[in-house]
């Protein structure tokens, strides 16, 4: 005889209050049947939480991530001792086929009324049907050799919905937005949600907050996500040193890096799943990159404040760039235009000292600058750079 059984932990028993006003005709019946009743939580007789386990009554779900067990019992009904078993099972997926015996070696034989144990682990890494093929071969006592297998086919569900989006700053940083949904019928104890970078980024988590010098989650410290309820984790991502001064390898990186989720369930099953590496698509910054590096973000009127700027060559040659400033009806630029900023090689930047000043109180946009490179005789306009609030002298110094 053949048993296989799929081992999982009990889950609390649930049970349904029955319960009514003490004026109604049963009384105080069904709250004092309540309270003798050994499965309720004394003094809450009334929630349906009861204060025992139940042992599980079917297959259950499986889950992706998730660790599948299970116990395989060989048993001899006959009263004839068998020889040389050998117990095996394997798990078919729709891309492979697993072997998940404990042990390969053959059992010498087995007498009338024992049995051969084997308990199986497996986590379970793809979605759809898996079947599990367990197989026993034996040696009678005439010498026949005998042979015979069983299928067991089951659903691996997917437990959560992941959707990501990524925000591209002016300054290199990648800003990742992951979106991770519950989807399945129970709770999730949310144990770990971190991103783990590509070679070329270091990354910072963005959902915690400090509080008397701790840091707490943002979700609180019970960070349970119930069913079909969605939580949105932020991260964000600086370049290395060594590879934000290469302009044209940072440009073309499109890989981010991978999510790896933990998670616990009813009584701390745990479940891991790790994405795919996650792809943004680049920015394009053209030839020439013109950035901000420091810039005030409030400003007196008609008063000249400075500014840092730092322009980087894209392209795979080397250029000959002319900076020129053109005043707009706000902003006017204090220096000399058609200045010669002399050559730029390849992946190179250089770090310019800017002034200017606005005319015009409110929120006043950075426009004006044109760089052109004479080798090719190209001209590069950057208006909206930035932007700065400009107030009167007299409101900054009453504030």
């Amino acid at each position: 005889a053949f048993a296989v059984m799929r081992l999982t932990k009990p889950t609390l028993f649930t049970n349904i209050p029955v319960t009514c006003e003490e004026r109604d005709l049963p009384g105080n019946l069904f709250n004092q049947l309540m309270k003798d009743d050994p499965s309720t939580v004394k003094g809450a007789e009334a929630l349906m939480l009861g204060g025992m386990l139940t042992l599980p009554q079917n297959f259950g779900n499986i889950f992706l991530g998730e660790t599948f067990s299970s116990y395989i019992s060989v048993h001899n009904d006959s009263n004839q001792v068998v020889k040389d078993i050998l117990v095996k099972a394997d798990l078919q997926t729709s891309s492979q086929r697993l072997n998940l015996s404990a042990s390969t070696a053959a059992v010498a034989e087995l007498k009338p009324d024992c049995c051969i144990d084997d308990v199986i682990h497996h986590e379970v890494k793809e979605i759809g049907t898996h079947i599990l093929v367990c197989a026993v071969s034996y040696t009678t006592q005439t010498g026949e050799k005998m042979y015979f297998r069983k299928f067991f086919k089951f659903q691996v569900l997917k437990p959560l919905d992941v959707k990501t989006k990524f925000y591209n700053a002016e300054t290199d940083e990648v800003f990742l937005e992951a979106q991770i949904q519950n989807i399945t019928t129970s709770p999730m104890f949310m144990e770990k949600v971190s991103l783990e970078p590509s070679i070329m980024y270091n990354v910072a988590e963005l959902n915690t907050v400090d509080s008397s010098g701790e840091s707490e989650s943002t979700f609180g410290s019970r960070t349970y996500l119930q069913p079909m309820d969605t939580r949105q984790y932020l991260y964000c991502l600086k370049p290395k040193q060594e590879f934000a001064e290469k302009a044209g390898v940072i440009k073309g990186v499109t890989v981010i890096g991978k999510l790896d989720i933990v998670w616990k369930t009813n009584l701390g099953e745990r479940g891991r799943l790790q994405t795919s590496q996650l792809q943004r698509m680049a920015p394009g910054y053209g030839d020439v990159r013109l950035s901000l590096e420091t810039i005030p973000d409030t400003v007196n009127l008609e008063e000249p404040f400075d500014i840092t700027c730092k322009i980087t060559n894209c392209s795979e040659r080397t250029m000959d760039l002319v900076l020129e400033m053109c005043n707009t009806n706000s902003i006017h630029w204090c220096g000399v235009s058609g200045r010669q900023l002399g050559k730029l090689h390849p992946s190179s930047s250089l770090r310019l000292a800017l002034t200017l000043l606005s005319s015009v109180q409110g929120l006043q946009s950075v426009s004006g600058l044109r760089l052109t490179d004479t080798f090719l005789k190209r001209t590069y306009e950057y208006d909206d750079i930035a932007q700065v609030c400009v107030v009167s002298s007299k409101v900054k110094q009453e504030s």
